[in-house]
C-alpha cells in the first residue's frame, strides 16, 4: 500500500494520538502544514479508500483509527527506498551515509552491535 507524504502526516497523528475525529486530526496537523480542514478530510478519505485507516461513527462524527501499523509502513517504506536507490542492498546505503560523514560515533557503535547480533544468529 502506497502512502503519500501528505497522507503519512495524517497517519503519524493517528499513530501517536489516535483514534481521532477529523477535527482532532486537523488540530494535530494543520498548523505545521498550513492545511485547511477540507485538505485533511480529503486525506482521511484517501486513507480510508486504501484501507490504511478505519472510521467508526460516534453520534454525528466519525472517529478515525490506524489500521496500517507504523512498523508495517516503515518496513514498506524502507524496502522501497532500498530498492529504488540502492538496488535492494543495505551496504551501499551505509556507505553512502559514511561517505558524507553522516554517521557519528553512536551510529557506528549501534551498527557494530547490530552486525555482531546478526553474526551470532547465523
Amino acid at each position: 500500500m502506497q502512502i503519500s507524504e501528505a497522507e503519512s502526516v495524517v497517519m503519524q497523528a493517528l499513530w501517536a494520538r489516535g483514534p481521532l475525529t477529523a477535527e482532532q486530526v486537523f488540530a494535530e496537523v494543520a498548523a505545521g502544514q498550513g492545511w485547511q480542514e477540507p485538505t485533511v478530510k480529503t486525506l482521511l478519505n484517501r486513507l480510508l479508500t486504501k484501507g490504511a485507516i478505519s472510521a467508526t461513527r460516534e453520534g454525528r462524527r466519525y472517529v478515525y483509527a490506524a489500521e496500517l501499523s507504523r512498523d508495517a509502513w516503515l518496513g514498506q517504506e524502507s524496502e522501497s527506498l532500498l530498492d529504488r536507490l540502492f538496488g535492494g542492498r543495505v551496504a551501499p546505503l551505509v556507505a553512502h551515509f559514511s561517505e558524507r560523514r553522516r554517521l557519528g560515533k553512536k551510529d557506528l557503535a549501534e551498527l557494530k552491535k547490530l552486525v555482531r547480533e546478526l553474526d551470532d544468529e547465523s
